[in-house]
């Protein structure tokens, strides 16, 4: 009954009566208060589990593992996943389809048990998967080949492979049904599908070849994706010929986009991840309305129902930020797991007559838990955010990098003094993107080598300029 009863506001416009099934998020979002039943899903690649938050409580209620955590994934595997990063819930919310990149896997999870019902393997490296509006279909970007892979949501067979430029990104729907939009990670073009056909409906001219992220209004008059390597969102007409309307600046690292109709309007949510900050668009002027700090690294978001909350995923913060909509502010963080990346709110995840049930199979964080935060400066500036996520005896290193020359080689090195002077051990190599940005990862002790040793011993990070054969000056040094 609350689901068809609700009374809501969408753009200062009282709705009583029934709501339908695509009267708030695109492709199902439904308008209709926050309640004990719904949910909020993290994908955490570093722990490799889902994290389970009630957002009516404003807690964790758990974590579903489906993997475990390095060195124990440098053997063959044989069970388990690795890399949890994309997530996708079905219509009715009682199935949620979990992406794991490095085992190549889709988990099919049952909502109200925290249960695993099926995995299906598919091709190289699927990054993002999406059901269909009438939730018959499940596609899956392959972005490590090049092709979209539709799923039977009940069989869990693998029924049909769309031929998209290699590298697909993420898929969304139009919430009518009609349209699937298929962003490029490696290629500039965006692919239009008819669904029901699976034939070609357009395609779209992207300014760069690295789209992770798209999303649609629940309008259906726009799609907007994200350029994590230009530091751009892009705005198309998402009706045939799909034409480009907006292109926005919006920082290094911008990873992803969403949409709530809050009494002023509708707005799109861009996370920023080298700024550490949402920027907030209105969907009909593409003016700037508001800069939100958030934390390190934000990378997924999504809207609550009746649009009156925002949950974005800090990457190298381990937690979830909630945003109150109609103040653009942070009113809370959540500890999730490790490295959150693709997040959803699923509205009626638990019914009512579960009684608990639904946190018989969830785990505490556990090591998880433990992560060391540090900051890189340049001229006393904190610029970039490292994170060394606890994996036992290592840890996995992750760096968001800012600041930095665009196109540039750089080296990620230890040094014998706090000020980057002295010897130097290059930990990793990497080229910066045209944003000046990048996503830096080592793994090993570090955590003890930096911060528990006796001086004598102690190392700092730092990042220098250069490739292994020519190294120039260090530009960014710990923060102590």
């Amino acid at each position: 009954m609350r689901k068809l009863l609700a009374i809501a506001t969408v753009a200062g416009v009282a709705i009583a009566g029934p709501v339908l099934a695509q009267s708030a998020q695109a492709p199902w979002g439904r308008t209709i208060p926050t309640g004990p039943g719904d949910r909020v899903y993290t994908a955490d690649q570093f722990s490799n589990t889902v994290s389970v938050v009630d957002p009516t409580a404003g807690k964790l209620l758990g974590v579903i593992r489906l993997g475990d955590t390095q060195p124990t994934t440098f053997s063959p595997l044989y069970k388990g996943q690795v890399l949890v990063h994309g997530l996708g819930a079905s219509p009715d919310g009682k199935t949620l389809a979990v992406i794991s990149i490095g085992s190549n896997a889709v988990s099919f999870i049952d909502t109200e048990t925290n249960t695993v019902k099926h995995t299906t393997y598919i091709g190289r490296s699927p990054h993002e998967a999406f059901f269909t509006p009438d939730g018959k279909a499940l596609w899956v970007t392959v972005r490590g080949e090049d092709y979209v892979s539709v799923l039977d949501p009940v069989t869990y067979q693998e029924t049909a492979r769309l031929k998209t430029p290699a590298g697909p990104g993420m898929t969304i729907f139009s919430p009518d049904g009609k349209y699937g939009y298929v962003c490029s990670s490696f290629n500039p073009e965006l692919t239009v599908f008819d669904v029901a056909t699976h034939a070609v409906a357009g395609k779209v001219a992207q300014p760069s070849p690295f789209c992770p992220n798209i999303a649609a209004t629940a309008d259906g008059k726009q799609v907007w994706y994200t350029l994590k390597d230009i530091g751009k969102t892009v705005v198309i007409d998402a009706r045939p010929p799909f034409a480009t309307l907006k292109v926005l600046d919006t920082g290094p690292i911008t990873n992803h986009v969403n949409f709530a109709a809050t009494p002023k309007g509708q707005f799109a949510y861009v996370t920023v991840g080298g700024l550490g900050e949402i920027q907030v668009y209105r969907t009909d002027t593409f003016e700037k309305t508001a800069t939100i700090p958030v934390g390190r690294l934000p990378h997924g978001t999504w809207p609550s129902s009746d649009g009156r909350t925002l949950f974005v995923g800090l990457e190298n913060d381990d937690e979830l930020a909630v945003i109150d909509t109609r103040t653009n502010t942070v009113v809370q963080k959540i500890p999730v797991g490790q490295a959150p990346q693709a997040i959803t709110f699923v509205a009626g995840a638990v019914g009512a007559d579960v009684k608990g049930a639904d946190q018989a199979h969830l785990q505490p964080l556990g090591a998880a838990a433990n992560t060391t935060k540090l900051s890189l400066t340049a001229d006393g500036k904190a610029v970039s955010t490292i994170t060394l996520f606890d994996q036992g005896v290592i840890q996995i290193l992750q760096g968001g990098v800012a600041g930095l020359k665009p196109k540039q080689a750089y080296q990620l090195v230890l040094t014998s003094q706090p000020d980057g002077g002295g010897e130097v051990e290059p930990l990793a190599n990497f080229t910066t993107n045209p944003a000046g940005g990048a996503v830096v990862s080592a793994s090993g002790p570090i955590r003890q080598i930096v911060q528990d040793r006796a001086p004598a011993f102690r190392r700092y990070l730092a990042i220098r300029e250069g490739a292994p054969d020519a190294p120039g000056p260090i530009v960014q040094a710990q923060q102590r």
